[in-house]
């Protein structure tokens, strides 16, 4: 027997190199690189185009800094391969290698193939006495999606060096399937693609709505739960990654990742950028009674945070029933790899990190300065990218709004719980909306951070779209099967008078003109807007707030359904991103503080209804639900002491349900008249001139934007 083939036609590569990670093709072969530190032995099968049939093993011979590599030579881009990883079956200790699971590498650059549930898929023996102590010798290959090597060169024609400045960003969240899976234009056999994504129609619909930053929900490739198949269900949004370097199969209308550098390219030539929500804090491989799919038959104790005294066990800070162990130097460089690989190779423009505390988590809890923030901040790729957090998770001191570092944005939910508020009514939520106008620099306004850290929303994938937010006092789960049990109950939501749909003409006044306030004030605060996909033309999920599971019709955008008045409420939307781009005092890069600027000149000036200043009185007066907010043209928009020639924007709320008076302040633009050139109440009225010192009347439940000149 040659020395190269050991039992059961089992050979042994050639050495190799331990870098790069992951199936690297030279063009004489493909190098094979696993990290696995506690392993004994790792083998790399290959299988034929079916992904059905294995068809060589090799043995990685070389050990080098914990990296399992070895040279097959010969070996071609398209193959389809898995590993068996070689080690002790301890649970206790922590370990749970397991070579008759094949397993998913986890820096493939593709996956082939699907997950499919069967009892295989798992370390241990399913109902044994002894649970996941219990080892189980079933191979599970047959069910194993595999992965696969690629070799990709692109022709790119836009450049990487055209990213939006963040004072100009408007983010637009949208799912890659459900956006265009219905969309009229995009071909039958394209929609829920990333090619039907990347359709002329569809890019310059939302190009021309005004927005800068697509923010695709999680397009990596990721797995639907057994107990959501069980129910007829699926995971819709993606929070579920099991690989951090491929795309999600499920959205390619081809084999190959080209496909996605090509809606890059297109979205890049319409002078927008690719934002990619990306879930970095947990895998599908769940706790100790989940499957062994990846992490945890490469090396378990490594990947996953464990706790200290009862390894067995998994600290649970995600509440999906594991967590990264970002605190290990290779794990750490696994997350910062793909990163890099997202932005350099695909050109992506920055990453929105789903529960990122848990990246900022070290054993002792959140740090600012941990090693995954610090390694993004000192990161010449990385530090120069969009970086946008979900600052909470489920453990203990979770809830991290505002204390991420200088050069993070995060997304801000106390502006979407008081903005609704405010709107529903709610008493004493003037001074807190005053905050949220203004960037909530009581939050963000430290170690030099900008208004932009803020990103603002009313609405996002989880929870209430927007017209359902102005329709509906309860979610109305049941279709995702729990009982309705799931999802937020606390809202801030109003229904306006009826409970869903209705033919009531006075309340679908009052929906629609409630959804214009909710725009307005969103697009016309300073920080960063984040608008949810569909929510422009009154989307509905029909009451759902957890449309996790839903990959249906309920998720998608109708665009064959949308009315009069949603293609109003699109007109509408396009007309306030003009008014923010064409009005610099409304996107300031400096936080708005109320104090002096230089001589005579206040950033901003908080005024009640007889046009006096705001005091102490009115601000606490719980049933305060009208201000005005005068934002000085004059103030420098930058550090530089010299003053700014824009014009002066005024804006005025009332989220009283009665008229109410405003007077109208003197300006600094001295002889021009006050112009009226949006009301929510009446969308299509034309400018209106006003004198200073008039009177203007804004309708209940409005707002009113006014500049000194256009």
């Amino acid at each position: 027997m040659p020395d190269s083939i050991l039992s059961h036609g089992v050979k042994i590569a050639e050495e190799g190199e331990p870098f790069p990670r992951g199936a690297t093709f030279t063009g004489q072969g493909v190098n094979f690189a696993l990290f696995s530190a506690h392993a004994t032995r790792v083998e790399v099968c290959i299988y034929d185009e079916s992904g059905e049939h294995e068809i060589d093993r090799w043995v990685l011979p070389e050990f080098t800094d914990e990296v399992w590599h070895g040279f097959v030579p010969g070996l071609q881009p398209g193959a389809r391969y898995g590993y068996r990883v070689h080690g002790p079956y301890a649970p206790l200790e922590g370990h749970r290698f397991n070579p008759n699971k094949l397993l998913l590498d986890p820096y493939a650059k593709a996956v082939m193939g699907r997950l499919r549930w069967d009892p295989a898929l798992f370390g241990y023996t399913l109902g044994h006495p002894d649970g996941d102590l219990s080892f189980d010798e079933r191979d599970s290959a047959p069910f194993m999606p595999k992965s696969v090597v690629v070799d990709s060169h692109f022709k790119w024609t836009q450049t990487l060096s055209r990213r939006v400045p963040w004072d100009r960003t408007v983010l637009y969240e949208l799912h890659a399937r459900g956006f265009a899976m219905r969309h009229p234009d995009v071909p039958e056999h394209l929609r829920g693609t990333f090619a039907g994504l990347a359709h002329d129609a569809v890019l310059d619909r939302i190009r021309d709505l005004g927005v800068t930053s697509i923010e695709l929900l999680p397009i990596h490739m990721f797995i639907s739960q057994q107990m959501l198949e069980d129910k007829g269900l699926a995971n819709y949004w993606g929070y579920d990654t099991l690989g951090f370097f491929a795309l999600h199969p499920a959205y390619m209308a081809g084999p190959w990742i080209d496909e996605f550098k090509y809606l890059v390219d297109r979205v890049h030539a319409r002078g927008m950028e690719v934002i990619l929500d990306v879930v970095y804090n947990h895998t599908p491989e769940g706790n100790e009674l989940g499957p062994t799919l990846c992490f945890k038959g490469i090396d378990n104790a490594s990947y996953y945070r464990l706790l200290p005294d009862q390894p067995r066990y998994y600290i649970n800070d995600t509440g999906t029933g594991n967590t990264l162990n970002l605190s290990h130097p290779r794990v750490l460089q696994m997350v910062t790899d793909s990163l890099r690989y997202w932005a350099t190779e695909m050109h992506v423009d920055g990453f929105r990190f789903d529960l990122a505390t848990i990246l900022g988590r070290e054993p002792y809890g959140f740090d600012e300065g941990g090693g995954f923030l610090d390694s993004c901040r000192q990161d010449p790729v990385l530090s120069s990218v969009k970086l946008i957090a979900e600052p909470w998770d489920c453990g203990p001191g979770g809830y991290q709004v505002g204390g991420f570092p200088p050069g993070w944005a995060e997304w801000n939910d106390r502006f979407r719980d008081t903005v609704r508020a405010f709107w529903k009514g709610d008493e004493g939520m003037a001074a807190p909306l005053s905050q949220c106008l203004t960037a909530s620099g009581d939050r963000f306004n430290r170690r030099g951070r900008r208004p932009w850290a803020s990103v603002n929303f009313i609405t996002a994938h989880d929870g209430f779209t927007l017209a359902d937010l102005v329709s509906y006092n309860d979610k109305h789960n049941e279709a995702n099967g729990e009982d309705n049990r799931d999802g937020h109950s606390d809202n801030r939501s109003w229904n306006c008078g009826a409970e869903g749909p209705t033919d009531d003409p006075e309340i679908l006044a009052l929906r629609a003109r409630q959804q214009r306030n909710l725009l307005a004030t969103l697009l016309l605060s300073q920080g960063t807007p984040m608008l949810l996909a569909g929510d422009e033309v009154g989307r509905t999920q029909q009451g759902n707030n957890n449309a996790y599971c839903q990959d249906n019709d309920i998720s998608w955008v109708q665009w064959s359904a949308i009315d009069d008045a949603g293609r109003a409420l699109e007109a509408f939307t396009r007309r306030l991103l003009e008014l923010r781009g064409r009005y610099p005092v409304l996107r300031r890069k400096r936080f708005l503080t109320g104090d002096l600027v230089s001589e005579d000149v206040r950033d901003v000036i908080w005024l009640s209804c007889d046009g006096a200043e705001m005091d102490a009185g009115r601000w606490d007066d719980p049933n305060t639900r009208c201000l005005g907010m005068l934002l000085d043209g004059r103030a420098p928009s930058s550090a530089v002491p010299r003053p700014s020639d824009d014009a002066s924007v005024l804006l005025l709320f009332n989220a009283w349900h009665e008229p109410i008076s405003f007077s109208l302040p003197a300006h600094p633009d001295e002889g021009n008249p006050w112009l009226r050139l949006l009301d929510t109440a009446e969308p299509d009225a034309p400018p209106v001139a006003l004198d200073v010192g008039e009177t203007l009347t804004v309708a209940g439940r409005s707002l009113v934007l006014l500049t000194s000149r256009e």
